[in-house]
C-alpha cells in the first residue's frame, strides 16, 4: 500500500475523496457495494508501474467523500457527473474509466453520455444493457414476485441501514462471503419478500485468503463512520435512473472490455446482457471469465485482474 496518496477532489458540486498513485494517462477505478476505494488496492501499483495515473475515488455517499442527504442525489445522472468532472478537476480532457459492481453502470454510462471525455471504458462483473423499455423496479417486482430479493429489500430507507449497522462486522463477513466464490448460490435458504437479508445466512467467521482481517478491518472502519445510507441510496434510484435516461445513446463505441468471475451471481442473473453485450458495444476488445472467481473481482483475482487491465490498457491509453 505504499505510494498511494490521498486527498479529497471537488466535481460536480461535491467533494470525493480520491486515492492515487502513478504518473502519465489517467486510469479511474470506480468501486461498487458495498466497497470503498480500497477495493482496488491491488490494481494500484502494477498499473502505475506500467505508466498510469491510477485513481480510484470513494463514490459519493461512501468513505471520506461527501454524502449529500436526498435520496435523488445518488441518480447514475449525478454519479456520472461526479467521475466526467474528476477527470477535468485533474487536469486531464481525457481517461479510461473502469469499474466494478455499482461502478461498473457507471463506467458504460459515463462512455456512453461523454465520448468526448472517456476514450476506453472497462467493467467487471456487470455486462453493458442499454436501457431497457420497462422502469427497472417494476420489472424485478415482477420477476421476484413472492420471494425476496436483496434489491428490493433495500428499497425502504431505513430499514436496510438498520440491518447492515446493527453488527457492521458481521454484516459485512456474510455480505462479502454470499457473493464469493465460496458460495453455491443454488444452496441458499429460501426467503419470502418480508423477511431480512442476514438472518439465516451463514457467518463464515473469518473469510477467505483474499481479503485479511486487516482489510475487513479497514472496511469495518469506513462504515463505521460513514454508515450506509448512502450506498443504499444508489438502489433506490434504479427508477428514477431510468427516467432520466431516455436518450441515453444504446451503442457504446469507445475500446472496450468486460471481465468476470465464472461463480459470480451477477453472471447467473444477467446471462443474456453479457451474450448480447458484444451487439452494443461495438469494440469490445476483451471479453472473458475468471475460471474460480465469484463477485469480488479484483480482490478473488488480482493477478488475472491485472493482466487483463494491463493488456487491455496497453492497447488504448
Amino acid at each position: 500500500m505504499t505510494g498511494i496518496a490521498q486527498r479529497r477532489v471537488a466535481t460536480n458540486g461535491i467533494e470525493l475523496n480520491i486515492a492515487e498513485q502513478g504518473e502519465g494517462p489517467l486510469v479511474l477505478l470506480l468501486h461498487g457495494f458495498p466497497e470503498s476505494w480500497y477495493s482496488w488496492r491491488h490494481q494500484f501499483e502494477p498499473l502505475a508501474q506500467a505508466g498510469y495515473h491510477v485513481v480510484a475515488p470513494d463514490m459519493r455517499g461512501y468513505g471520506k467523500s461527501d454524502k449529500p442527504q436526498a435520496v435523488s442525489a445518488y441518480n447514475q445522472v449525478e454519479v456520472v457527473k461526479d467521475i466526467i468532472g474528476l477527470i477535468a478537476a485533474l487536469g486531464y480532457e481525457t481517461a479510461v474509466v473502469i469499474g466494478h459492481d455499482w461502478g461498473a453502470p457507471t463506467a458504460w454510462s459515463c462512455a456512453a453520455h461523454y465520448p468526448a471525455q472517456v476514450s476506453a471504458v472497462g467493467a467487471l462483473s456487470v455486462p453493458y444493457a442499454p436501457r431497457g423499455g420497462v422502469p427497472p423496479l417494476d420489472m424485478l417486482k415482477e420477476i421476484f414476485k413472492g420471494q425476496f430479493f436483496y434489491q428490493l429489500y433495500f428499497q425502504e430507507p431505513g430499514v436496510a441501514e438498520a440491518e447492515f449497522e446493527a453488527d457492521i462486522i458481521v454484516a459485512l463477513r456474510k455480505f462479502l462471503h454470499l457473493a464469493s466464490a465460496h458460495v453455491d448460490l443454488e444452496s441458499l435458504p429460501t426467503k419470502g419478500p418480508d423477511d431480512d437479508m442476514f438472518t439465516g445466512l451463514h457467518d463464515p467467521g473469518v473469510l477467505h485468503d483474499w481479503i485479511t482481517p486487516q482489510d475487513l478491518d479497514f472496511y469495518v472502519e469506513e462504515f463505521t463512520r460513514s454508515g450506509f445510507r448512502g450506498p443504499l441510496n444508489y438502489y433506490r434510484n434504479l427508477n428514477l435512473t431510468w427516467e432520466l435516461t431516455a436518450d441515453l445513446p444504446t451503442i457504446i463505441e469507445q475500446p472496450a472490455m468486460f471481465a468476470a468471475g465464472d461463480k459470480d451471481g451477477v453472471i447467473m442473473m444477467a446471462a443474456a446482457a453479457l451474450e448480447d453485450m458484444p451487439k452494443y458495444v461495438t469494440d469490445l476488445r476483451i471479453n472473458e471469465l475468471i475460471p474460480g472467481a465469484g463477485h469480488w473481482t479484483q480482490q478473488e483475482a488480482p493477478a488475472a485482474v491485472n493482466e487483463i487491465l494491463l493488456r487491455f490498457l496497453k492497447e488504448v491509453a
